[in-house]
């Protein structure tokens, strides 16, 4: 899709963290940037399908947020710095070189998924797009704990950017235009539309 397309950005809606060492993920993206010509959009979350875990021996969900905590610091370390050394509970870099770094600066924007209070203080720390799903009052509660996370630290709230998923059935489009608009009057400026295959007689 990066070398295929010219104009359209592009990413995953998530990256696993749990999936792949931080290193690695770093390199990953890094090289899509560049293939892209500087247009990843870098989506990455906690991770949450127990079965694959279980099915790959995959370690790491019973920490999953410390974990993501971590990866966060690891990759705007190695985007960034000519060397990381990085001590944690969960990973260990010593002088770790990373390169070439991504084309985007200081790198490209990182999605995060979250509405618990762990993965939203994660998301005001680290995050420059902030993916939410829900109610439009959920939202809106959502929306304003992030807002008082960002204070919270010193950063501007307004520096995050919302996104927000939803369904649609690929048929009403006004249902669509309602909700799209419903959204972005809360602050919503991306938009996420999941679309289930449906079946049609013809």
């Amino acid at each position: 899709m990066a070398v295929a397309t010219r104009h359209v950005r592009l990413g995953c809606m998530v990256t696993g963290n749990t999936y792949r060492n931080p290193a690695l993920q770093a390199k990953i993206a890094a090289s899509v940037d560049h293939l892209s010509g500087g247009r990843l959009e870098f989506g990455i979350g906690a991770a949450w399908a127990e079965v694959e875990h279980q099915m790959f021996a995959i370690a790491g969900l019973d920490h999953r947020v410390g974990r993501l905590s971590e990866s966060l610091e690891i990759l705007r370390s190695l985007w960034t710095q000519p060397r990381t050394t990085f001590e944690g509970r969960y990973y260990t870099m010593r002088d770790a070189i990373s390169n070439p770094k991504p084309m985007q600066h200081p790198y490209p924007p990182i999605w995060i998924g979250a509405s618990g209070p762990r993965t939203l203080m994660l998301t005001a720390r680290h995050a420059d797009v902030w993916n939410a799903s829900g109610s439009p009052e959920e939202l809106t509660e959502l929306s304003t704990r992030l807002d008082e996370l960002c204070v919270a630290i010193g950063r501007d709230p307004s520096t995050i950017r919302r996104s927000v998923q939803y369904a649609w059935d690929g048929l009403d489009r006004a249902e669509l235009v309602d909700t799209a608009g419903g959204r972005a009057r809360r602050g919503f400026s991306e938009h996420i539309i999941l679309c289930p295959c449906a079946t049609r007689s013809v």
